[in-house]
Formats: C-alpha cells, structure tokens, sequence
C-alpha cells in the first residue's frame, strides 16, 4: 500500500474525527480535505462515509457504562426501556427520510451555493438561539420523552443537506425544543450511533463494486485515526458545553461558508461530491 496514501487516509480520518461531532460540517471539511489532497475520486467518498464507524466508536468508548447499564437493564428498568426507545424513535425519521431522499440529495444539493449558504444560515440561527433566553424544560436525556426524541430526530433531518451539520442540527435544534445545553449535546452523541453506522453500513452496500481487500490497509487506517480524534473531541466538548457557548463555532462556519465560496469561484474544489 501507498505510504502517501496512507498519510491522506489518516488526515482524512482526523478531520472526521474532529469535526464530526461539532455544529461545522463534517461533510463540508472532508470534501475540502480531500480535494486539497487529492483524495476525492468516487472511492474516496465511500471512505469518507465508512470512516464515521470510527467516530462513533469513540462515543461508544466515552459512554460505555451508560451503554452497558441500559442493554443490561432492558428487560426489567423502565428508565432503561424509555431512553432506548428514545433514541431509536430519535433515529426513526432520519432513517425513513434518508433512504427516500438518498438520490435527490447527492444529484442537487452538492453545489457550491447550498453548501456554502448552509453553513452561513446555520451559522446565524446558532448567533439567534443563543442569544435568546434560554431556560430548558429537560436537564438531562432521561428526561426526555418519546415526544420530545421525535422531534429532535426530525430536526437531524436537516444535517442532510450538505454543510447544515448532524451534530449542530440536533444540539441547536434540541435546545430550541427546550434540551439543555448538555442534554442536547449527548443526545446528537447517542443518536449519532445508529445513524451514522446506518449510513456507513448502507454506502458500503450501495458502493460495495469500488471496494477490494487492498484497501482494507487504507480504510483501517482511516478509522482508527477518526476514533482517535473523535475520542479527544468529545471528551473536549463535554467539558466546552458546561460552561461555553456555540458562538465561536457561528463566527467560523461564516467563514468557512466564504472558503466554499471562494474555492469554487477559484475552481479549487469540486463541491458537487
């Protein structure tokens, strides 16, 4: 296996490591990465999906106890039922509306236009729910109720559209529907798990005739740097939310919406991935 290669793999793991968890578009910074490396040719893309598993191992590792107590406690704690349940009505929508949208999504909205005016709104409602006044309803995941789930997985929906952000649609969102700063965050983590392995499991189906055991190297290196930083990622922003706002992340997807810009106008980067 090419060592350069195996040094774009690992980049490319790093930044879906990094941002995949932060209200900034994990899509948009591995499109940017890649075409800056040279890694964005159609097996590329299915890399850049299959590496999210790596991601989601972290968020595995950092709540293992909680993981652990709830599967242990399925079958008689009723705070161990609900939160499943939660979650898995929390991933419902996204599961429903992905499959139907799949084809429309990647033949229309990878432009330069969308992707750039994404990250730039998003960047904006983040400056307005923020500054408003904020008093949650629900202090903790447990609180939630199945209601409550539906809705936060509708508004994941939105992180469909390429450089809207999974992870800032479900935190920001569920803040708007009255999810505290911190149980908003921990829900986009556990919801994270069956969506993005549900999205990894399907490309690597769909795009199965691109793959070999030759790139087994490429793909194994690619997820254990992912899990690296997303490990260090959501140990940092655990600790961040406490006592921090997202503000910063606003003022840099406005930034990062005018880098969309720019490279395309430029014709550095193919944004239609």
């Amino acid at each position: 296996m090419d060592l350069v290669l195996l040094g774009k793999a690992a980049i490319m793991g790093i930044v879906e490591g990094l941002t995949e968890f932060l209200p900034v578009s994990s899509t948009g910074h591995l499109i940017l990465t890649g075409a800056l490396l040279g890694f964005d040719d159609d097996r590329a893309k299915v890399f850049d999906i299959a590496i999210q598993t790596g991601a989601i191992l972290a968020v595995v590792i950092v709540y293992w106890q909680r993981i652990a107590a709830t599967l242990a406690g399925l079958g008689s704690q009723r705070q161990a039922q609900r939160f499943t349940l939660n979650v898995l009505l929390g991933f419902l929508p996204a599961a429903v509306i992905g499959l139907a949208a799949y084809k429309f999504i990647k033949a229309h909205l990878f432009n330069p236009p969308v992707v750039a005016g994404a990250f730039i709104l998003g960047a904006f409602v983040i400056l307005w729910v923020e500054r408003r006044e904020h008093r949650p309803r629900i202090l903790s995941v447990d609180d939630m109720t199945p209601w409550d789930a539906i809705k936060v997985g509708f508004v994941q929906c939105l992180g469909m559209i390429p450089g809207t952000s999974r992870s800032g649609a479900t935190i920001i969102g569920g803040m708007l529907l009255g999810l505290s700063r911190k149980a908003a965050t921990e829900f986009s983590f556990f919801l994270a798990i069956p969506t993005l392995v549900g999205a990894g499991v399907y490309s690597l189906y769909k795009e199965r005739a691109l793959l070999s055991v030759a790139d087994l190297p490429l793909f194994a290196v690619g997820f254990v740097m992912s899990f690296v930083a997303a490990w260090l990622c959501v140990r940092w922003l655990l600790r961040y939310v406490s006592s921090n706002s997202f503000v910063p992340f606003a003022w840099y997807r406005i930034l990062f919406g005018a880098v969309v810009l720019l490279t395309a106008w430029t014709g550095w980067v193919n944004w239609a991935a």
